[in-house]
This record gives C-alpha cells, structure tokens and sequence, in this order.
C-alpha cells in the first residue's frame, strides 16, 4: 500500500500527493480508494479530513483535503470562483510542432452502451480553457505543463488529443493505452489564496514513471 505522503500541513488544510492508481471515492465495485484512508490523515484531529476536488484514478500528484467544514466550504468557493492555480505535467504520445499554446474548446459528456461514458467537444458543451508549454522532450515524447483556467472532467485529457491534436501516453479513453500502466498526467502544483492568511502552496515531485521514461525530476 503506497504510502500518503504529506506536502502542506496547517490547522485547516493538507494537500497531499496522491498516487497513481487509487481513487479518490470508494469504487463501486469496492476496493482501495482515498475515502477509506482518511483516518491515517486525521494526524490528531477529532474529524477525518475531506477531499476539496478530484482527481483522476490514474493522476498522481497535489490533491487539497480540508480539516474542517468551515474551510471546505471557503475552498469550494475558491474553485469555484477560479482563484485556485493548479499546474500539471502531462507526457504526450509524441512531439507537437506548436511548442506553447491556450486551448478553447467547450466540453461535453456523452454516453453508449458500447465504450461507456466520454467527454467529447462540444461548441453547446461547458466552456474549458488550457494553457501549455513543452518543457522537454525525450525519446520521440514531449513533456508538458498544463496550466487549466477550469476544471472540467478530463478536461486535459481531451484538450491534448483534441486540442494539440496528440494525447496523453497510455490514455486508453483518448488514446491508446499502448502498454503503460496509467495515463500519464501528474498534478504538479497547487496554489490556493486565503483572506488574512498565507496561501496554501504546494508541489509534488516529479513521478518515479516520468523518469523512468527520461524526464529529468527537476522539469
């Protein structure tokens, strides 16, 4: 069992990096989740921490937890209001010719009995903004730093395959899983602002995947 290594701690809020490969909520069909290790984050608190957002099953990296009811709602809000930073890396299938870019493209959530559920673009779908750079590039793959505006399911995901026109490696929805364990995105930073108080600001370090496949840790 991985263990849940802590990157920001104070008396309202913990951000931790998260895993590749464990959800944040209890899969139907059971098994492991973040939910059910809540109590190894409580630290001496009487409460077990909530998670503010989520993230994908296979996207490691910052994910926010607050301590009380209180700061969950104040944190929601900054969500909310879109005045949370958040910084992730991705690894695409392959080198784009553009090296930095925004991507605008409406999202939409469709469904079939035959490939399951989707987001696809849609010019009726919510509006989704994205911010990118490459950062490196290695063996026929780019590294690069996704900056999203807003925070919409898979909205990376697609915005790669759709909007740069090459998806994220191992993407099996967007791509092609072509062997790899996971998709291969990584939530990098997170920096959330408080009233009266310092922001919440953290970084997860570079994944033991992504330099395995020559991603230097200090991209």
């Amino acid at each position: 069992m991985a263990n849940l290594e802590i990157l920001f701690e104070d008396g309202e809020a913990l951000v931790i990096d998260k895993p590749a490969g464990l959800p944040v909520d209890t899969p139907r069909k059971g098994g492991p989740s973040l939910e059910a290790r809540l109590d190894e984050l409580r630290l001496g608190f009487q409460r077990q921490p909530q998670a503010v957002h989520r993230l994908d099953t296979d996207t490691s990296g910052c994910l926010l937890l607050a301590r009380n009811p209180k700061a969950l709602k104040r944190f929601n809000r900054a969500f909310e209001e879109k005045t949370v930073s958040k910084t992730y890396l991705g690894i695409l299938a392959g080198i784009p010719e553009e090296k930095e870019g925004t991507i605008d493209l409406s999202l939409s959530k469709i469904s079939s009995a035959e490939k399951g559920w989707r987001m696809i673009p849609a010019k009726k779908g919510k509006p989704s903004t994205t911010h990118w750079r490459v950062v490196a590039e290695a063996n026929g793959r780019a590294l690069v730093e996704f900056r999203p505006e807003t925070g919409r399911t898979h909205q990376i995901r697609v915005h790669a395959a759709s909007g740069i026109g090459i998806p994220l490696l191992g993407d099996p929805v967007y791509g092609a899983k072509a062997g790899f364990a996971r998709t291969m995105l990584h939530a990098k930073a997170l920096v959330v602002p408080r009233e009266g108080k310092p922001p919440i600001s953290a970084s997860a370090p570079m994944p033991a995947d992504f330099i395995a496949l020559g991603f230097a840790a200090e991209s």
